[in-house]
């Protein structure tokens, strides 16, 4: 298995008998696994998504968008809680050109990629049960 350091974004080959959630980054030593959304930028946003071969989920947010404020805690919460999937954000006010690429017509917007290719998106604030089960429909899908 590949997975992208969220640190410096080296990619890092998991054998198939380890897990990557103890692995460790070759270049940078940090965690692989973080628990946490990735900051995702103009720079790094290509490479993280297509290149981790696990899926992986994107907020776009903003600071100002009252429901991305509602929705920050339950998004890392479940990224806390997850072993199997990778989260990241996308503040869409400082990266516009990632933004306009996804087409983001509206805030919140989580897509779910796998491998780099769009698997799904839903907009608008969800509550944690509503989170789970689009993710867990998503991946149904994938």
């Amino acid at each position: 298995m590949i997975v992208v350091c969220p640190t410096c974004m080296t990619s890092n080959r998991i054998p198939d008998d380890k897990s990557h959630l103890q692995g460790k980054c070759g270049k940078c030593k940090g965690s692989l696994h973080t628990h946490s959304p990735v900051e995702l930028t103009d720079g790094n946003f290509e490479k993280y998504i297509s290149q981790n071969e696990l899926p992986v989920i994107v907020d776009f947010w903003a600071s100002w968008c009252g429901p991305c404020q509602m929705m920050k805690p339950i998004f890392e919460k479940t990224a806390a809680e997850s072993e199997m999937l990778l989260f990241a954000k996308v503040d869409t006010e400082s990266v516009p050109n990632v933004s306009g690429n996804m087409h983001i017509r509206s805030i919140p917007t989580l897509i779910m990629f796998q491998h780099g290719r769009e698997i799904d998106r839903v907009s608008g604030a969800l509550q944690e049960p509503q989170l789970k089960q689009w993710i867990l429909q998503t991946l149904q899908k994938a």
